[in-house]
């Protein structure tokens, strides 16, 4: 059902996207399952500098695309 879904920031649409589980991101990057929760969830929270580079960097090697913090995050 479409319409049942729960609303996606940016970055949970690219995790979407490209068909990751936000588990192995987190595995990944060493962020908390929660912290990766609340920003692939909530578009108006924004991860620390630290967090935000530690998912970046795992994303760049999950999907092979060079994304920035500008991608997700103004």
């Amino acid at each position: 059902m479409p319409w049942f879904k729960k609303p996606r920031s940016k970055l949970g649409k690219f995790i979407d996207a490209h068909d990751l589980k936000q588990i192995e991101v987190a595995k990944v990057s060493g962020v908390k399952e929660a912290t990766l929760s609340r920003v692939c969830n909530i578009s108006s929270v924004s991860p620390t500098a630290k967090n935000a580079s530690k998912i970046l960097r795992a994303l760049r090697k999950l999907t092979g695309k060079n994304v920035d913090y500008t991608d997700f995050w103004a």
